[in-house]
Order: C-alpha cells, then sequence, then structure tokens
C-alpha cells in the first residue's frame, strides 16, 4: 500500500513537471508587459482558449511519448487505464482544436515575424530587420521623413511624408512602398509640405498634418481628399488616432494639444451647428509640442503629450482635463506608453530614455529612473507586440534593443545614413517575410495580384462630386489575421451592389415585374384620367363658343 501511495505521488509530480515546461513566471517588480515569459517565444495577441493553453503547457508530453511511457512505468495498475484515458482525451482536444480554433503553431520559426523599420531625415534608404534574429532584410529607397511621418498602413505597405527643401517649389509629397519592391511605387504630390502622417488600423483613411496648421483625411483607395480644416495657428507636429478611431488628436507648434471627433468632422450638419470643430484644446504647454500618445479605452483613455518646454502632460478625455505635469531634466522629444499604462518611457535630447509614472502626481528630476547609452538625442520609441522590448532610435544612427525586465541591452543595429527619426515595430505574415528577405527584384508570387492605392489628391474635388461620398467608422479590430486585401471604394461597393440587383434572383426578376405592371397600371389610369378631363375641357369650349355665337346672332338681330 506505502509502495503504490509512492509510486503514485512520484507519477503525479513527474506528470506536472512535464506539464508546467511550457511557462516560465517572469517577474512581477517592474514595468515589463507581461507576468509570463514564454520559452518558446510566442507573444500572444488575445486571449487564448483553455484548450490552446492546456495543449501548450503540455507541449514536451505531445512532442515525446518517453515521458508518457515512463509515467506509466510508476503508477500502480488500478490507475494506468484512467492515465492511458486522460492520453487519449488530450490527443482529442489536440484535433479538435486544429480544426477549429485559428491556425497556432508551437514552432518560433512558422510564426508571424516582428519587423523592425528605421527612417531618417537625409535621403537615405528605409531600413528593415528581423527583430528576433537581427537579420537584415529588403531596403526601400528615396526617403527623408520628418519625425511622426513613416507609417505602416494596415500592415499592406509603407507610406511617408517627404520634407525636401527646395527654392523653387513649396509643395509636398507622400510616398508609398510595396513590401515586395525597393523602389517607390506611389508619389503624391500634394498642395503644401506634410510632416505628421497617421493613418486608422484597418488602412482606409490617411490623416497628415500641413505646415500652414491644415489637416487633411484622405481616402486611400480612391486617393480622394475627404476633409481639409484648419486645426493650429501653426505647423501640426503630431497625429494620432485613439484605439477606437473616433477621435484624432493633434499637437502643433503652437503648443497646442487639440482632440477632434471624426464624427463632427464628417457632419456637415453638425459642423454648421458646432461653435468649434474640437472636442477639447489643451493650451498648458507654453513650447511646441513634440509628441502624443493615447491609452486605451477610446473615450475613457488618457493623453500624454510631450513638449520643448521639458514637461509632460497627462491628460483625462473624459473629463477633458490635466491630470499630471511632470518636469524633466532635458527636452522630450518622443514618449511610449508601457504596456499596463502604469508608466510610460520618454526619450530626451541629452540621450537618455526616462522611466516615469502615470498615476504619481508629480515626479522630481532625482526620482526619474533612465536608460543611458545613447550618445546623442533619443528621437523615437516603439514597443515589441509583447511588451518585453523597448526599440530606441536615435540621431547617433543607432537603434538600440532594450530588455525592459533587465533594463540591458540585447541588440544594436545601425541604420543606414544619417540620424534615426522614425521606428516602427509591425507583425507580418511569413509569406511578406520572405519577400522583403530577398534581395532584389520583384518577389510577387506567381497568382498573387495587389491592387496598389492611387496617389493622393491635392485639392478637394467640388461639392457635387462628393455629394455621395459616404465615410464609414469602424471600431479597431485586434484580430491577428494577416489579410492580403485589396482596397474597395464605398463608391465601388454601391456599384457593386447595384450590379446586383440589376442582375437578380429570379425572385427579385418577378418583384420587379409586379413593379412594373403597377407602374404601367398607374400610368394607364392617369391617361384616362386626362382624356375624361380633356373631353370635358373640349365639351366646355365647344358649349362656351356656341352659346357666344347664338348671343352675338341675337344681339345683331335687334340692331
Amino acid at each position: 500500500m506505502k509502495f503504490e501511495l509512492f509510486s503514485t505521488l512520484t507519477a503525479l509530480s513527474l506528470l506536472f513537471s512535464v506539464q508546467v515546461q511550457g511557462l516560465a513566471p517572469g517577474p512581477g517588480q517592474e514595468e515589463i508587459g507581461l507576468d509570463l515569459q514564454w520559452n518558446f517565444e510566442i507573444e500572444p495577441q488575445k486571449k487564448r482558449p483553455k484548450e490552446q493553453v492546456f495543449l501548450e503547457n503540455s507541449n514536451d508530453y505531445n512532442n515525446n511519448n518517453s515521458n508518457s511511457q515512463i509515467v506509466c512505468s510508476v503508477i500502480a495498475p488500478q490507475h494506468k487505464q484512467r492515465f492511458r484515458k486522460g492520453d487519449r482525451l488530450r490527443q482529442e482536444i489536440l484535433q479538435k482544436f486544429q480544426a477549429t480554433q485559428w491556425p497556432v503553431s508551437l514552432n518560433p520559426a512558422m510564426e508571424a515575424a516582428e519587423i523592425l523599420i528605421a527612417s531618417s531625415p537625409a535621403d537615405a534608404d528605409i531600413s528593415c530587420w528581423n527583430l528576433c534574429s537581427g537579420e537584415k532584410l529588403r531596403r526601400f529607397h528615396s526617403c527623408s521623413s520628418p519625425p511622426h511621418g513613416l507609417v505602416n498602413v494596415a500592415g499592406r505597405f509603407l507610406a511617408s511624408s517627404q520634407l525636401r527643401k527646395s527654392k523653387h517649389s513649396s509643395s509636398g509629397s507622400i510616398l508609398y512602398w510595396s513590401w515586395n519592391k525597393p523602389h517607390v511605387e506611389a508619389r503624391s504630390i500634394l498642395a503644401e509640405p506634410i510632416a505628421p502622417l497617421v493613418s486608422n488600423s484597418e488602412g482606409t483613411y490617411i490623416a497628415g498634418g500641413g505646415l500652414s496648421g491644415d489637416i487633411y483625411i484622405w481616402e486611400i483607395a480612391t486617393g480622394k481628399l475627404l476633409k481639409k480644416w484648419h486645426a493650429h495657428y501653426r505647423a501640426v507636429t503630431c497625429l494620432v488616432f485613439n484605439d477606437d478611431q473616433s477621435l484624432l488628436i493633434s499637437g502643433a507648434e503652437d503648443g497646442c494639444v487639440r482632440v477632434w471627433s471624426l464624427f463632427l468632422i464628417f457632419d456637415d450638419v453638425r459642423r454648421e451647428e458646432a461653435r468649434s470643430l474640437y472636442e477639447y484644446s489643451f493650451h498648458e504647454h507654453s513650447l511646441k509640442v513634440t509628441d502624443i500618445k493615447t491609452g486605451h479605452g477610446g473615450c475613457n483613455a488618457i493623453i500624454v503629450s510631450a513638449s520643448e518646454d521639458r514637461t509632460c502632460k497627462v491628460w483625462s478625455l473624459y473629463e477633458g482635463k490635466l491630470l499630471t505635469d511632470i518636469v524633466f531634466p532635458s527636452i522630450i522629444d518622443t514618449i511610449v506608453l508601457g504596456p499596463r499604462e502604469t508608466v510610460f518611457y520618454a526619450g530626451g535630447r541629452d540621450g537618455k530614455i526616462y522611466i516615469a509614472g502615470l498615476n504619481s502626481p508629480g515626479t522630481p528630476n532625482n526620482s526619474l529612473v533612465s536608460l543611458t547609452e545613447h550618445s546623442k538625442a533619443v528621437t523615437c520609441l516603439a514597443f515589441s507586440a509583447d511588451g518585453l522590448l523597448l526599440v530606441s532610435g536615435s540621431e547617433d544612427g543607432l537603434i538600440r534593443v532594450w530588455d525592459t525586465r533587465t533594463r540591458n541591452i540585447v541588440r544594436v543595429f545601425r541604420h543606414t545614413k544619417g540620424a534615426v527619426n522614425n521606428v516602427l515595430i509591425t507583425r507580418q505574415s511569413q509569406s511578406v517575410f520572405s519577400q522583403m528577405s530577398k534581395k532584389s527584384g520583384d518577389t510577387t508570387p506567381k497568382g498573387h495580384s495587389f491592387l496598389f492605392p492611387p496617389p493622393l489628391q491635392k485639392y478637394a474635388s467640388t461639392a457635387e462630386e462628393n455629394a455621395h461620398v459616404d465615410v464609414y467608422l469602424s471600431p479597431h479590430d485586434n484580430s491577428d489575421k494577416f489579410l492580403d486585401l485589396s482596397y474597395i471604394s464605398v463608391q465601388t461597393m454601391e456599384n457593386q451592389i447595384k450590379e446586383l440587383e440589376r442582375q437578380g434572383s429570379s425572385v427579385a426578376s418577378e418583384v420587379e415585374l409586379e413593379r412594373l405592371k403597377s407602374e404601367q397600371e398607374r400610368s394607364a389610369q392617369m391617361i384616362q384620367h386626362w382624356e375624361r378631363m380633356y373631353k370635358k375641357l373640349h365639351q366646355f369650349c365647344v358649349e362656351e363658343i356656341w352659346d357666344g355665337s347664338l348671343t352675338e346672332g341675337a344681339r345683331s338681330r335687334e340692331l
């Protein structure tokens, strides 16, 4: 009896050790993003089903049946059948899960790759690397982007505003690059230079801020300029959508941060009735606004703004007021929120990355924790998908990757030319990753076509042309699926609907036939009605003429 009890406990302990090898607890005393560190480097983007967690935890068991043989050898005979039944249940769950759930691979090589993208204000290439392996990928040529001027449009292509100084031209331009070609795919010549550029999560609209203080919104599918309005007194420096895509937040050289409701911007009736176009206007910054970030929570989120006045301010979207004002020892050019939104990272012109709490009413300069490795100003910051890696770009031309748990540098990249002023991290499918890994030439797979969007319009269309333009603002989709979709505008969808209605089915044809018959009957009734009216009018005229002739004859006889 004692031996059986001892063997059962030994087997359970061994089984438990097999099941927990997929997880390793991460430290919880710092802002590191996730509480669980995955040994297989899987970066979970959404809540996983219980079946997936169960299968991942028992990954070693599924890959190696020797563990089950060892466990079975020490389990008492009366418990072996139960263990084998659990083994069959695990296999059934595996088959069911793989057949019904979104595809999950426990092999990191099969997972989507995270790509690090960097650009420079100098006339240089856009550099790309595999963030995990450090492999250098394709370069995109002829880019001279301003701060906040590089955007990944829903994972489909890259777009960048251009600020090349020219004595003969004051117009701006926006360039497009596809993932499979190193050269510019499309060039849009605009009415004025555009500095910050941002697109919504679905890649249907793109917004830009002009040096005149105007904000432009284009529809990417058609290139139409949907809206343009004067937003600031001086040049717009940064733009960002909130997480539900209903608000656009802008900062400018006038030190003002303004919140714009897109529902109001696209509603012409409400625009005429409203006192002002913006929802909030924050004027507490005394100098140029350098960066803006917004948290999660839709209209209840927070906004963090940085300025050349050496302060970062935290605002409440719900209450429309200032929550926290933090003073730094250096000018802050870039900020990024921590994954849990308890701290934020601020890149200073002194080469340091400061870590400041969001919940503290105020932070003295001597209590700020900083990361110090850059020799020049830190210009851009970004987080990896799992929130464990912080990427920083600097004017020294280097891009450093930090482990936020240990605050150590794990990788260093060097940009091709000049300072780094934009870094992006995007997750791409293996097909896109393989295209970017090839050295040159068009790497579009056979049988695969991508309808590239046209250039953006320089000026808005007439009121008659825009009368049928509809705008759909959809909520943010956190799906991890990589969809290679062609762009379809509202007008294209309307034409397709009309075509389907025209073709129709047998039932639709019968309904249309009945409608035509009823219209014919109404037309016949109207014709009969007008015929009766005509006859009555004709009879009336004949009688009037006849009566008039009789009256004149009688008068002539009397005379």
